[in-house]
């Protein structure tokens, strides 16, 4: 859909198959997500937005998630999971998910590049708590950036890589929180009491879009997509649906 929430369009139509963590390609173009289509397999696909056809970018046992594509559309990063070691892996690939191969050393999942392509954002439980790490891709400069509690994952870059965004509480009381790109500085971005979640950067770096239930607190099916201005100002309401809106992504 647009930034004004108008021209909804669905773009996958397959409704026995679940698919999640989409986002859009450095030239809008296209969409990868992550789809289940049998038990302990997830895989990522790639989407053209114009023509509808889809390409199979993985094909692993595990459960491949969060796929994004570097800034200069050269490399594939995403999480994986294995059933036989339930360890998550940040795996680097080529743009069409071929050589793929782990980042040494690293676990955890929701990565997602920073705007130069020199580092990756992600989530992981490597010391006890889920905090942010960065680290290069070929695994050198490995940084925990956060302290706080309840962090799940799903963060994001601002665009001018100044900001970071992510997401943190207990169920039902989570909310956005937004630092420098270092971890410095860190503020509640959203009004209290919306459980927020999953944030995703404009690209002019001024809006930030997530889910959240404001308007149907403590509705399974009550998530809609809503952005608000970095400062905290003009919370808005983007999508109207029974069924829940999450996960957004923003692209060029």
């Amino acid at each position: 859909m647009k930034a004004d929430g108008s021209d909804f369009k669905r773009l996958t139509t397959e409704n026995n198959i679940r698919h999640f963590y989409p986002s859009l390609s450095p030239d809008g173009q296209s969409v990868l997500y992550s789809a289940f289509y049998a038990e302990n397999n997830y895989d990522i696909y790639q989407l053209d937005i114009a023509d509808g056809s889809l390409d199979r970018l993985t094909s692993s046992y595990g459960s491949d998630t969060a796929p994004e594509i570097s800034p200069d559309k050269n490399q594939l990063v995403f999480a994986h999971i294995s059933p036989n070691t339930n360890k998550y892996q940040i795996v680097l690939a080529d743009q069409l998910g071929n050589n793929a191969g782990n980042i040494p050393s690293i676990n955890g999942w929701d990565p997602t590049w920073s705007p130069d392509g020199k580092a990756i954002l992600f989530a992981s439980d490597k010391n006890g708590t889920i905090q942010l790490y960065t680290v290069r891709p070929d695994g050198s400069k490995l940084t925990r950036i956060t302290n706080l509690p309840a962090i799940r994952g799903r963060s994001d870059w601002s665009p001018d890589g100044q900001y970071i965004v992510t997401y943190s509480g207990e169920p039902w009381n989570r909310e956005l929180y937004i630092m420098n790109a270092d971890g410095s500085n860190v503020r509640q971005l959203t009004p209290s009491g919306g459980n927020s979640q999953g944030p995703s950067f404009s690209p002019d770096g001024k809006w930030v879009a997530f889910t959240a239930y404001f308007d149907n607190y403590g509705e399974d099916n009550g998530c809609e997509i809503y952005i608000i201005r970095i400062d905290g100002t003009d919370l808005s309401r983007l999508t109207d649906n029974d069924y829940c809106d999450y996960q957004p992504r923003w692209g060029p």
